[in-house]
């Protein structure tokens, strides 16, 4: 049976341009869920801020994500859950292809992807749960299209705010991230007479406040 749901609402551009300027590990500082943990980047430097448009496959069955590359839009993120199956690879180098084409900004995979190197070429940033030259396969049993997903430990819902750099990746609902992205470059942007301060003999523990528990 396959779930094919309408095309989620895109991200405001304006949050685009707030969130792409700050770090994902500066989020990490204020809150600990929409966050998922344990996928790594298929390149460094890596960064975008995305909308997620969602798939779930049945492990072995990729035929969804082929449906849902050929829908993506300039600025959409490719988000899928593999039900668990973190060693077959559902992305290789021709949906890469196809996403980029699409215009799609990234795609985060709760699995294995292949085809690295072509990838890479294509300058599509990605972030897996690692490489496998074990595949998925075009079967037609079942799938869904923008329904919501789990990501390493994170529920992604389509038309969430994809947030990723070289650390990793966030999930965040869109009325999460107004504002964030000023709030997170204040934090940053604090940082910056900090390490002047550092650089003279400055204490990081008087900065944080950590110079308080000292016994």
């Amino acid at each position: 049976m396959f779930t094919v749901n309408e095309m989620p609402d895109q991200i405001d551009g304006s949050l685009v341009d707030e969130l792409s300027p700050t770090c994902v590990s500066t989020l990490g500082h204020l809150r600990d869920h929409g966050f998922a943990l344990g996928l790594t980047p298929n390149r460094r430097p890596l960064k975008f801020v995305g909308t997620a448009v969602t798939v779930r496959i049945p492990h072995l069955d990729s035929t969804a994500v082929h449906m849902a590359a050929d829908m993506l839009r300039p600025g959409d993120v490719l988000v899928v859950d593999q039900s668990g199956d973190l060693q077959r690879s559902c992305f290789g180098g021709l949906v890469s292809y196809t996403a980029k084409a699409r215009g799609a900004v990234g795609a985060v995979i709760d699995g294995s992807v292949n085809d690295h190197d072509e990838t890479l070429a294509y300058d599509l940033p990605v972030l897996s749960r690692g490489f496998s030259p074990l595949t998925t396969r075009i079967a037609g049993i079942e799938g869904a299209i923008n329904v919501p997903v789990s990501i390493a430990g994170a529920v992604v819902r389509p038309g969430d705010v994809v947030f990723a750099d070289s650390d990793g990746v966030a999930f965040l609902a869109p009325e999460e991230a107004v504002g964030l992205g000023a709030l997170l470059k204040a934090k940053e942007d604090a940082e910056i007479p900090a390490r002047a301060s550092i650089a003279a003999g400055g204490s990081i523990a008087e900065f944080s406040g950590a110079a308080a528990y000292r016994p």
